[in-house]
């Protein structure tokens, strides 16, 4: 059901800010000299306020990336401001350095609205679907979830 309550919803449900990034390292060294900076880095996060969750993947053949929530904007560039973020980055990136080939990172806020079901949804724990889905931008009305 459509909502703006997501306070039972897990960590990255409360969540209204997130970060998805990667970086595609010189080689296997370089993945395994990273370990070093990237532990103490994971635990600086889950210890800053605002934290709400984060994941890791992998891409082949020398690609790791993570996506992160936090509670809003300003705690999500806390963390990118912090020491172990900053080190970590500067030694990926600075000039000569030989340690990445390419990165990114995008930035998402959540709209206000969404939607949440069963034990997650605030309002009265119930589970149901929407009678019509959300309208497209270039609708009016969203058709009917269920077809005729």
């Amino acid at each position: 059901m459509r909502t703006t309550d997501f306070t039972a919803a897990p960590p990255q449900g409360r969540a209204t800010a997130m970060f998805i990034g990667a970086t595609r390292y010189s080689g296997p060294l370089a993945m395994l000299h990273t370990i070093r900076a990237w532990f103490p880095m994971v635990r600086q996060m889950k210890r800053m306020a605002g934290y709400r969750w984060h994941t890791v993947y992998y891409q082949f053949p020398y690609t790791i990336g993570t996506i992160a929530f936090f509670s809003d904007q300003d705690a999500m560039l806390k963390f990118a401001r912090s020491r172990h973020h900053r080190d970590l980055m500067c030694w990926l990136t600075d000039s000569g350095a030989g340690n990445a080939t390419a990165g990114f990172i995008r930035l998402f806020t959540a709209e206000p609205h969404g939607y949440s079901n069963g034990s997650w949804r605030a309002e009265d724990g119930s589970l149901s679907h929407m009678p019509t889905w959300t309208p497209l931008s270039t609708e009016d009305a969203g058709p009917p979830v269920h077809r005729s």
